[in-house]
């Protein structure tokens, strides 16, 4: 049985040209364009669909997952006349909007996250995003499905079970996000059986001096903390409680400083690398009365400020790693478990488009909070998805009859 195409709906909506503007005023417009020169993607004559249309385009795929590229595009080109005051061009054919997918690639858009997904809280109109004068951000990674296509199995390859081989194929993602405010800060994709660290080394080039950095276990070891630390950025990370971090001095709040050596080299060369770390031993009680032992080490050592309670309450702000995560692909993708995407190139295009189209939402709810003195805890990341989808008809979005396609565009 056929499918029929998806579409966005009958009646035109001015939310739908406000997502495009959004996107424009998140994204200008020249930037794109230099984005799309300093890699040689840009038109190199006016079309009807020109590359930088088409960065936009790359993003509006994860705030309509449900539609053809037809319609989204519809609405991306009608959003940006929309916004300029001009007409709308005519629709386009998959195939054009396919090619042109392919000739921009995926350096431009991860090139634009790189410049305008920056930090959003300031520290005097919101200190709940700050810790001892640091901004507190954490990293963490997950995996999503993509099409069962031959070159997305050989660049991201299968995870395994039971029987062979899981249904897809999956990547592998890594983001640093700002805690308070759910801003992805930087983002990297991998194959799915890349060590998940090495994944995260791209993130590194985001930290600095002005932040704390959380990281579950899967971040421990000696190498990772240096180069982390290299950074100029203060940690809190989670470690195993069987990992060996002998007491060097025991500080009056009940941490105490211990040496995190290397697991490889002699004696002598392991004990000149050994770095001290403060260690925070804890346990958690849940609602059946079990508890669960936690072992933070942090760069932080002075005991006083702060105090290794406040350092414990602190490390568990890494969990809005996971509501982050929850928001791109239970929220943006309205649970859908496979990206479009069926070549490799375009899968991290596709990536790249979804992570700065969660940064364009929360972009639009950090100036609601701002304008208003709120605290982005209290505002709903739904909300403000859907302020750019709800149904405001504004006549003329979709015509009743087919429109006259170009055929080729790029």
């Amino acid at each position: 049985m056929a499918r029929t195409k998806a579409v966005l709906g009958t009646g035109a909506r001015l939310s739908d040209f406000m997502s495009a503007s959004l996107l424009a005023r998140v994204y200008p417009s020249e930037s794109v364009s230099a984005c799309l020169d300093k890699h040689g993607r840009s038109s190199q004559r006016m079309r009807s669909f020109p590359a930088t249309a088409g960065v936009y385009y790359c993003m509006a795929l994860s705030l309509y997952p449900e539609a053809a590229y037809e319609a989204v595009f519809s609405v991306v080109t009608a959003g940006l006349a929309w916004a300029a005051g001009q007409p709308a061009g005519p629709s386009v054919a998959k195939s054009s909007i396919s090619a042109l997918r392919t000739k921009i690639g995926f350096e431009p858009l991860q090139d634009l996250m790189d410049k305008h997904c920056v930090p959003l809280a300031d520290p005097a109109e919101h200190p709940e995003a700050f810790f001892a004068g640091l901004r507190v951000v954490a990293v963490d990674g997950s995996n999503f499905e993509l099409p069962d296509e031959a070159a997305n199995v050989e660049a991201f390859g299968y995870p395994g079970s039971r029987t062979g081989h899981a249904g897809y194929p999956q990547a592998q993602c890594a983001v640093l996000v700002e805690c308070a405010t759910h801003a992805i800060l930087g983002a990297c994709i991998g194959a799915y059986a890349l060590e998940e660290f090495k994944l995260c080394k791209g993130l590194l080039p985001k930290l600095d001096a002005s932040m704390l950095c959380l990281a579950d276990r899967g971040f421990r070891g000696h190498s990772r903390w240096v180069a982390a630390r290299e950074t100029g950025a203060e940690l809190l990370w989670r470690a195993s409680t069987t990992q060996i971090l002998t007491p060097q001095e025991v500080l009056p709040d009940n941490s105490f400083l211990g040496q995190l050596v290397p697991g490889r080299g002699g004696r002598e060369q392991r004990r000149s690398q050994a770095v001290t770390v403060r260690v925070i031993d804890y346990e958690l009680a849940n609602a059946q009365g079990e508890t669960t032992a936690y072992r933070l080490i942090t760069s932080l050592m002075d005991w006083a400020a702060p105090p290794a309670h406040e350092l414990a309450r602190l490390y568990h702000a890494r969990w809005q790693v996971e509501a982050v995560f929850d928001e791109m692909k239970t929220h943006l993708r309205q649970s859908r478990r496979v990206l479009r995407s069926k070549t490799p190139d375009l899968v991290r295009q596709e990536f790249y488009g979804w992570v700065l189209a969660h940064y364009a939402v929360r972009w639009l709810l950090h100036q609601g909070v701002s304008r208003h003195t709120l605290k982005h805890a209290d505002q709903s990341f739904i909300a403000h998805l859907n302020i750019l989808k709800a149904a405001q008809p504004q006549s003329g979005a979709f015509l009743p009859r087919a429109s006259k396609k170009t055929a080729s565009l790029v």
